[in-house]
């Protein structure tokens, strides 16, 4: 075969030379990564000791979304960045995913692969209750759910209604960046998981209220907005005696905050319980997912 033109040569000489450079940095970046995981276990880390930090990873993307130039599609960036994200988790802990993806939906195996890594050890369940018992039970670290519709028969989000401490609560949606080759048409899925959800700036928040009482959607969607929230989704679901409904808040709502207080006391005896299911941080937008195309 003949030799490439000097030139040719040169070009890619130089590939080599930043391939280098970015293995270089890759392996330095480990090393650091081994020692924030020694300064979590040493609980030095500012009081959170959390190894599985979404709301950090997040922050990450939209940095780098933001600095962003050049012919490559960010689509691309966000991609690689998952994956390196994810090995970071698996160097700091024992990390396991679990998928609600039955035959008829495999399109959410493919969310979560993209999103927690091709070398996280993951399995698929094919009912969500599945998901949710081994995010309970600590047999993995998240769950892989499909996103709550208005109207669902046999909606999942009840099942995460529990005062306890560690019990699961969203953290994430997916995806976070484009949505790639992922198979089927299904749509976004939330993630699970025993930790707290994490302000990023930039949020949405799930709210649930159960109540023994019959309260209208028209009536629970202007009692949200009159305290000072935004509402971006409602469904309703009856639970034996109880009607529990979920709504999906701008910002980051937790149960202090001084709105859920005022809401609280707006439902006055209609209500029953209130629990935050958690949130997640907004995933990248269009425009941004394409800069450099």
């Amino acid at each position: 075969m003949p030799s490439p033109p000097s030139d040719l040569a040169n070009l890619r000489r130089h590939i080599d030379e930043i391939d280098d450079r970015m293995h270089e940095l890759l392996i330095e970046r480990a090393e650091i990564v081994g020692a924030v995981a020694a300064s979590k276990i040493a609980g030095i880390n500012d009081g959170d000791a959390a190894f599985y930090q979404p709301a950090r990873e997040a922050q990450i993307l939209r940095r780098l979304a933001a600095r962003h130039r050049g012919a490559l599609p960010f689509a691309s960036v966000v991609r690689i960045w998952r994956e390196l994200l994810a090995a970071t988790v698996r160097l700091e802990t024992r990390f396991a995913v679990a998928v609600f993806a039955p035959p008829e939906a495999p399109g959410f195996w493919d969310l979560a692969r993209d999103h927690y890594g091709s070398q996280t050890p993951m399995s698929a369940y094919r009912t969500t209750g599945e998901v949710i018992r081994a995010v309970a039970g600590g047999s993995v670290a998240v769950g892989v759910l499909p996103i709550p519709h208005e109207g669902d028969p046999d909606p999942w989000w009840p099942e995460l209604l529990s005062a306890e401490e560690n019990a699961p609560r969203i953290i994430a949606r997916l995806p976070f960046g484009a949505r790639g080759n992922a198979r089927g048409e299904g749509g976004d899925a939330l993630a699970i998981s025993r930790s707290a959800q994490q302000q990023t700036g930039a949020d949405r928040s799930w709210l649930a209220l159960g109540s023994a009482a019959e309260i209208g959607r028209a009536r629970v969607l202007r009692l949200v907005t009159s305290v000072g929230l935004a509402c971006f989704f409602y469904a309703a679901s009856r639970q034996g005696e109880e009607t529990v409904i979920l709504v999906e808040l701008d910002g980051f709502v937790a149960l202090a905050d001084p709105r859920v207080a005022a809401l609280r006391a707006e439902l006055g005896s209609a209500q029953h319980r209130l629990h935050a299911l958690g949130g997640y941080a907004l995933p990248l937008f269009a425009a941004a997912l394409s800069a450099g195309a």
